[in-house]
């Protein structure tokens, strides 16, 4: 029971991060480094600090859902502040957690503890090379390359069905590198969004040999 307590409470919190990121109008790639941020690396951290074992401080324990709201909004803020000059800023976050964050009211000075409580939970690990969105560009790049039909593939459906997948946990659940996801976004959005007849080559096959 906890078990899907805890997951339908981060398919809540991931949804919210989305809607936060189409709200404050960010770039794709600061969305989805925030998505990986949050989900692939914070997330997952907070099970060492369950077990004692992580920072002490009132926005950790207990961990409620307008906690996670907060982080969710601090970690879109910590992207935009390695993809964008100039990044967000305290005064684009604090209007969104006033409106939308409805069981606590958070001061400036609490996003801005947020932000260093999130940032030493992840270890200072920022580095947003290596995540799925990168690697899904790249692939549709070379697929337009090697063929006509790659221009039928857009990448707004490759990004609906990653947003998908990350609000149910199908990113960390079933693949374990980024590579393999995009290969799998990419050939799914490709079946889904282009035709039957104009099929021009065996993309399947493509997908596994590229990223293997």
């Amino acid at each position: 029971m906890r078990s899907q307590q805890c997951s339908c409470l981060r398919s809540r919190v991931i949804e919210f991060l989305i809607q936060s990121a189409h709200l404050l109008e960010v770039s794709p790639i600061v969305k989805y480094s925030a998505l990986s941020l949050f989900a692939d690396r914070f997330y997952p951290a907070l099970a060492r600090i369950r077990d004692g074992k992580g920072t002490e401080n009132w926005l950790l324990h207990p961990m409620r859902e307008s906690n996670l709201q907060l982080f969710g909004l601090i970690s879109i803020w910590v992207s935009s502040k390695v993809h964008d000059t100039p990044s967000l800023c305290v005064k684009n976050l604090k209007p969104l957690a006033d409106k939308f964050i409805k069981e606590q009211h958070f001061t400036t000075r609490d996003l801005l503890e947020a932000e260093i409580t999130f940032l030493q939970v992840i270890e200072f690990g920022i580095g947003v090379t290596n995540i799925a969105f990168i690697f899904v560009e790249e692939l549709l790049s070379q697929l337009k390359v090697v063929s006509r039909v790659g221009e039928h593939v857009k990448v707004e459906a490759c990004m609906d069905i990653m947003d998908l997948l990350y609000e149910k946990e199908e990113t960390s659940v079933l693949y374990r590198s980024p590579h393999s996801l995009a290969a799998s976004i990419l050939v799914a959005s490709y079946l889904i969004t282009v035709p039957q007849q104009k099929w021009e080559f065996p993309v399947l096959p493509w997908g596994k040999i590229s990223y293997t």
